[in-house]
């Protein structure tokens, strides 16, 4: 069973939800207004299918798997301290050193070398094993 893809229709009637931040043939994103609002019906009791349709989504173009993920995903942010915020365009890859104080960006060159002496170390280590294994076969065969 694959993805179920958006048609070029249903893209275009689900841009114009207000809760829908943004919409592809293959994903959806929801404001996060809906999943707010998503959430306080869920602790109500009210059924996943029964709050898409309260808030204009037609339930048969999202399909069941979409819908589930979606309330399984929010369970998860709930835990979370950001809570309902889109953190992906936050986490765009390892920070900016421009961003850095002087004291940060001694810091994490010191963790940087530290981390390049263990890897440093540990090579030496599998050297020095691997000689002694040579050393042994060279031994044996003798």
């Amino acid at each position: 069973m694959g993805v179920n893809y958006f048609t070029e229709e249903q893209v275009k009637e689900l841009e114009k939800n207000p809760y829908v931040k943004k919409v592809s043939n293959k994903s959806i994103t929801y404001a996060e207004e809906f999943k707010e609002l998503y959430w306080i019906d869920y602790q109500n009791g009210i059924q996943p299918i029964e709050i898409f349709k309260k808030y204009g989504f037609d339930p048969n173009v999202l399909g069941a798997k979409r819908r589930n993920t979606f309330t399984e995903r929010l369970k998860k942010q709930t835990q979370r301290v950001e809570g309902f915020k889109d953190t992906r365009k936050d986490n765009s890859g390892r920070p900016s050193t421009k961003e850095l104080s002087l004291e940060e960006q001694i810091e994490r060159l010191k963790h940087k070398n530290k981390v390049l002496q263990q890897e440093n170390d540990f090579l030496k280590r599998v050297r020095f094993i691997n000689r002694k294994q040579i050393s042994k076969q060279s031994k044996n065969k003798q």
